[in-house]
Parts: structure tokens; sequence; C-alpha cells
């Protein structure tokens, strides 16, 4: 990503070049990230490819002023961050599903990301409802955010139980040989491998993600952003669910195509010239 690519990224998200990249810089710009750029998978429902390279998806979250899933999110996120200066890791997460089952391999893409003031935080603006701000890698404490309550653990042995750190709560080791679970208020969202990744790594995953009647991200179109009160706004289908920070829901079901494609340009950004038809109907059923 040259200067120019980042100076437009950052007008996007309505920030100005940093002059060092800080830990206080990297959470401004997580924040700004999940305020300005939507999480959605409407690629898939309107028949458009996703490739993940740099300058498509600069193309896309960028020049077309379009959200993304996390392959996409993360992966133009991570290079922005690395062109302001950051040092960033690419890592292969799988996501918790139902009954706490781990999904498929490079099931998510999330960031480790390395300040110039010390230590090493995962950024994640690709996940949907999960932390505003980044989260400490080697805190084993709880970490409130606006989010919720949120924990790094290491993984057991196992596969499927978690264990803290030392009695300080801080982690004994941060080697590349284990795995993390994060977990907020309470219940496991993914588990993370600390090996170092490449974006050309995740294609398979976006590929099943975008094809398979299994993934979840073909059975709805979905469009989701934090709102600027630090509240939640969705838009799956054609349901609108407006959650106030406090956790209030004021759920509408939206009628004619041309009010869907209202919400997504005026509460989301988003220019369509139709409304997503689900691609898989029924999903997995």
């Amino acid at each position: 990503m040259n200067s120019a690519q980042a100076d437009a990224y950052l007008r996007r998200l309505g920030a100005e070049r940093p002059a060092w990249p800080t830990l206080d810089v990297l959470r401004e710009l997580h924040l700004r990230h999940l305020v300005a750029v939507p999480f959605e998978n409407l690629s898939i429902h309107l028949g458009e490819e996703i490739v993940l390279e740099e300058e498509r998806l600069l193309d896309k979250v960028v020049g077309a002023r379009r959200g993304g899933f996390c392959y996409e999110l993360n992966g133009v996120f991570g290079a922005l961050l690395t062109a302001l200066g950051f040092d960033v890791t690419l890592l292969a997460g799988r996501v918790y599903g139902d009954e706490e089952r781990l999904g498929i391999p490079y099931d998510h893409l999330a960031l480790r990301v390395r300040t110039v003031d010390g230590g090493d935080w995962l950024a994640d603006v690709g996940f949907g409802a999960h932390s505003h701000y980044p989260l400490a890698m080697g805190q084993r404490r709880e970490q409130e955010d606006p989010g919720g309550t949120f924990r790094v653990v290491e993984a057991g042995p196992d596969g499927a139980g978690v264990r803290g750190g030392g009695a300080d709560g801080e982690a004994g080791s941060d080697s590349d040989s284990g795995d993390l679970d994060v977990v907020r208020d309470g219940s496991r969202q993914y588990r993370l491998e600390l090996r170092p990744r490449v974006l050309g790594d995740f294609v398979a995953g976006a590929w099943w993600h975008s094809t398979s009647p299994e993934s979840h991200f073909t059975r709805a179109p979905v469009c989701s952003r934090v709102t600027e009160d630090g509240g939640r706004i969705t838009l799956s289908g054609r349901t609108l669910t407006v959650t106030t920070p406090g956790g209030k829901r004021d759920v509408r079901e939206l009628g004619a195509d041309g009010e869907v494609l209202s919400v997504y340009r005026e509460r989301f950004g988003v220019e369509l010239s139709g409304v997503p038809t689900v691609r898989h109907p029924g999903g997995g059923e």
C-alpha cells in the first residue's frame, strides 16, 4: 500500500495520518474502522467475486466504500497498519459454533499488532459484534471493553478447555507453538493459532464460506456496524435491528426494496443497485 492509498484509506475512516504507530493510534483506528466500514457478506448474495488481494480489497473497501467479512476487513486493515509503521502478523482462527464445536481451518483471520510503545495487541475489525478496541494478547485477566468483558487465554491441551496464566494474570509465555482462545462474556468466540500467515493462506476458507450451504454467510445477507454512540445497527435480510449501548433492541421488518436500499445507503453508506438475494435458501437444511 503506497502513501496515497493509505491517505485515501484514512479519509475513509475520518482519521488523520499519525506521527507514530502507538497504542493510542491503534485504538483510535480500530474503533473508527468499526464505525465507518460495515461487516457485511453482500458480495456473496450479489454474485460478486471475493478476491483476497490487497489491491482488490482496497478497491472494494476504499474505492467503492463497501465493507466485507473477516478475510477482507482484517486483511486490508492489516495492510493499512503496516503502511503506517505497525508490526502486523496475520493469524488464523477457528470460530466456536454450536456446542462449542470449532469451525474449519482458516475459519477466521485476525491480526497481532505490535506498537512502538510496547506490547502485542489482538486487532479484529472483522468479527461482527466484538471488542471495540484491541485486546492485550499477553494479558490473561479480564479486559473490559464497550463490546463486553473479554479474556485471551491459553487453549487447553485437549483442544477443548482453557486455562489462564499465573497468579498475576499475565501469560507465562507467548510462543508461536500454542493456541489462544478469545472469550467474550464467558463464552468462547474463536481459537487463534499464533503461527504467522499470509493473506493467500485464507483463500480456501473464504471460498468455503462464500459457497457452502453449511456456512452461515450463505444463508442471509448481513450488514452490521458499530454506531457513533457505541451501539450497533444490523440489517439481516429485511430485518433491521438497532441496539443501544445499554443493550436495548429495536427490531423492525423493512418492506419494499426501495426501503431496504435506502437503509443500506443512509445507515451503512453502501450504494446498491438491487437488493441482495439469498444464494442458498435454507442454508444446510
